[in-house]
């Protein structure tokens, strides 16, 4: 069981509740943590649905396999925290910040994401079907091999982001900053890019004859080659030259080690 240290303050200030240690399966649904610091903690296969996050920390944590259905996480801080496999079904995580945070595998269909901060997250194999990522920070994310049919990127930042393999099927790009993106071997049928910035996204073999919204003046700043399928008499120019560029993800805090045991002393 996690260590649970609980202060309790004035009615006009928030209590602070500080979570560390094991405390893997743990049943936490419908539960007000709003505010709690989460750190170095092992929530493996925890749940959560329906419990209340919002502003909570969470630093050098594991919840891999946890399930956070319907949580309130707006404003949550995530630095260096292991999400892989966890659910995130209609959850709002609006106005989070992550700092090398691990959403691998994990299931976020419905999740309204707007606003977030995930500069360099991993997201690999992550389910994102009719989620919200409208205006989110993507810069240098991992988003291959995603689910994210339907999903909103309206106004999203997602500069030198590896969408390799993704279904982004119905997905709206409107106004999306997607500079040296890569979008080799993802599916776009339908999707919208109207307005974006598309700036040496490599499209190299990349389907893009039902995408919705591009112009001649996108694809012609993109780099593609033979096999690029696009829209109408559209084309795009080879790779020439092109220059990639690599976002490393910031380097999380390391959370802090445990105090030592008290010692025993014989007489």
């Amino acid at each position: 069981m996690a260590e649970v240290r609980l202060t309790v303050q004035d009615r006009d200030v928030a209590r602070t509740i500080s979570l560390g240690g094991s405390c893997n399966r743990c049943e936490l649904s419908g539960r007000n943590l709003s505010g709690a610091t989460f750190t170095g903690a092992s929530f493996i296969s925890a749940t959560l649905v329906g419990a209340n996050l919002r502003g909570a920390e969470m630093t050098g944590s594991n919840f891999s396999s946890s399930d956070f259905t319907r949580a309130d996480m707006r404003g949550v801080e995530i630095n260096g925290a292991n999400f892989t496999a966890s659910l995130f079904i209609d959850v709002s995580l609006t106005g989070a910040s992550s700092s090398g945070a691990v959403f691998s595998r994990a299931n976020l269909s419905r999740a309204n994401l707007s606003s977030a901060e995930l500069m360099g997250v991993n997201m690999n194999g992550a389910v994102l079907v009719d989620a919200n990522l409208n205006a989110a920070e993507l810069m240098g994310a991992t988003l291959a091999n995603v689910s994210a049919r339907n999903a909103s990127f309206v106004g999203a930042e997602m500069q030198a982001s590896n969408m390799g393999g993704g279904d982004f099927s119905g997905a709206n790009f409107q106004d999306a900053e997607m500079d040296n993106a890569r979008f080799t071997g993802a599916s776009f049928g339908r999707a919208n890019f109207s307005g974006a910035s598309l700036r040496r996204v490599d499209i190299r073999g990349v389907d893009l004859s039902r995408a919705r919204g591009l112009t001649q003046d996108q694809v012609s700043q993109a780099c593609g080659d033979q096999t690029t399928r696009l829209p109408g008499s559209l084309h795009a120019g080879p790779c020439r030259g092109r220059t990639i560029v690599r976002i490393a993800p910031p380097v999380p805090p390391r959370a802090p080690a445990p105090p030592a045991p008290p010692s025993t002393v014989r007489h």
